[in-house]
């Protein structure tokens, strides 16, 4: 392993890895997978909590940053063997249903349900029910009243809610599958059953305080306590939130619960982790298991620097971002030609995969806490650092691969790892000592850097690690000397 060793005269003890033993490890990987590269984590099984928009909410591109954090976050868990449970906790269960259902009534009257047949239709309504939930003060308590008796089981608000949840997670699920991305919607609702338990278990603890007719929780630090029930007899933001942590812990055993929403968020969360500490549910610090995390992120801005809100009437939308992605990537394939060598259908799963992963590492990019502008040619953008130069520095590395006439498998088994130049000794010590250290330094922290997954370039593939991705031009180099020495 030691080629040599030697000590400065300040007293530092120098080693030098023999090229034997860098070359022979990375073959080993190269033979049993960059999965024995792994490194162990303290728990076995965690949520991840992302994605989450609000029912019959048109998405928009500011909704594009959490199920691409989240699905990152989830792959680099699932790489070092942790059961991710991906939930996205739709806001199904709360004022905007309310208002929108409310809406419908007055627009609709007895004919609510019936008169919903498009997703259009029901953002259409949603649009208008926030315009008069903010300025009219009668139907904003209407609105709320709905809330309650929604939430209290009224079958008329349950069937007109039902109906709307049904064509909002048929649109949802089109942009997730589009997008790649694995989560399962366990929403707002969804805890329902769950939240009278929860709060008697609290009140026995002598948690919850009555004020003002409302039953909160204080919160050490805070001005305003945690509100579980609102005088009305409503439930909160926070009554689902402490449900669903409760539901996590305690059914689905999750010993790392992961929330990925916009840092905006930040003071919601502290005061949910502090009230679950004061239960009892969690260790007192953050570093012990079970174990919460909120990870924010930087909300994207519209051209006027403001962030983009559903309710807006013009908005980027979400699906148009798409079409468009697949739209670029479609003509500059065409301009190379492609048209007259592949299938209509391989020039599209091309185009997808291109545009989509050009989209997404135009988000991963940047950095995670950082807010930054929309702009089509920036997201879109193929040129310098993006996802469209990585892709093509694999393409190029696949090519030489193919050039070389060999079985690749064949060639793990039998071929021998030189690393005779300078250069190929370096990426060696990189791809080996450095890429482990820092996968096994960030992955108990693997929110800090959420890129830290080749998310963009291998969307359906095993992860790898963005390190390596940033390498592909210096392995092209390796991939060539390798190869030839093979060929003899």
């Amino acid at each position: 392993m030691v080629k040599s060793c030697s000590v400065t005269g300040s007293g530092f003890i120098n080693f030098v890895i023999s090229d034997d033993y860098i070359a022979k490890s990375i073959e080993n990987m190269l033979i049993n997978g960059i999965d024995t590269w792994a490194p162990t984590l303290p728990v076995k099984r965690a949520v991840v909590d992302f994605y989450s928009p609000n029912v019959a909410e048109d998405m928009h591109v500011g909704h594009l940053r959490s199920p691409i954090i989240g699905e990152t976050i989830a792959r680099l868990l699932e790489y070092s063997k942790v059961q991710v449970l991906r939930r996205n906790h739709v806001g199904d269960w709360g004022t905007n249903a309310g208002m929108l259902i409310e809406y419908l009534f007055e627009v609709y009257p007895g004919a609510a349900s019936e008169s919903l047949t498009t997703i259009g239709h029901i953002q259409f309504s949603y649009f208008h029910s926030k315009i008069k939930f903010d300025e009219d003060p009668h139907f904003r308590k209407k609105a709320r009243r709905a809330v309650v008796r929604l939430q209290g089981g009224d079958p008329v608000y349950v069937k007109a809610w039902t109906k709307i949840c049904e064509i909002s997670r048929t649109e949802s699920n089109k942009i997730i599958q589009q997008l790649q991305v694995e989560v399962e919607e366990k929403g707002e609702s969804f805890y329902k059953p769950y939240i009278s338990n929860m709060i008697e278990e609290l009140t026995i603890k002598g948690l919850v305080e009555e004020i003002d007719g409302a039953r909160v929780i204080s919160i050490e630090g805070s001005k305003k306590p945690l509100m579980l029930v609102k005088r009305d007899g409503g439930f909160t933001y926070s009554t689902k939130d402490m449900a669903a942590l409760w539901y996590r812990l305690n059914e689905e055993k999750a010993e790392w619960i992961i929330f990925v929403t916009d840092a905006g968020q930040h003071n919601h969360f502290d005061k949910l982790f502090k009230a679950a500490r004061k239960a009892g549910w969690l260790p007192t610090n953050d570093t012990t298991y079970p174990r919460v995390s909120h990870v924010g992120f930087g909300v994207v801005l519209g051209i006027n620097g403001r962030r983009f809100n559903s309710w807006h009437a013009y908005n980027f939308r979400l699906a148009d971002l798409l079409d468009m992605a697949k739209y670029y990537s479609k003509g500059a394939l065409l301009e190379r030609g492609k048209d007259e060598e592949w299938t209509l259908e391989e020039l599209d799963e091309t185009a997808e995969a291109v545009g989509y992963s050009t989209m997404k590492f135009a988000d991963l990019k940047n950095n995670r806490l950082t807010r930054y502008c929309f702009s089509y040619d920036q997201m879109l953008c193929d040129k310098g650092k993006t996802a469209f130069y990585l892709l093509y520095a694999h393409a190029r590395i696949c090519a030489i691969i193919q050039k070389s006439g060999k079985d690749i498998d064949e060639l793990k088994k039998e071929g021998k790892l030189a690393l005779d130049h300078a250069d190929e000794r370096a990426l060696g010590l990189f791809t080996y000592f450095d890429f482990r250290r820092r996968l096994r330094k960030r992955a108990p922290n693997c929110y800090r850097t959420c890129c830290a997954i080749t998310y963009t370039a291998y969307p359906n593939s095993a992860p790898d690690s963005t390190t390596i991705v940033r390498s592909l031009v210096q392995q092209r180099r390796q991939a060539v000397s390798y190869f030839v020495k093979q060929r003899g």
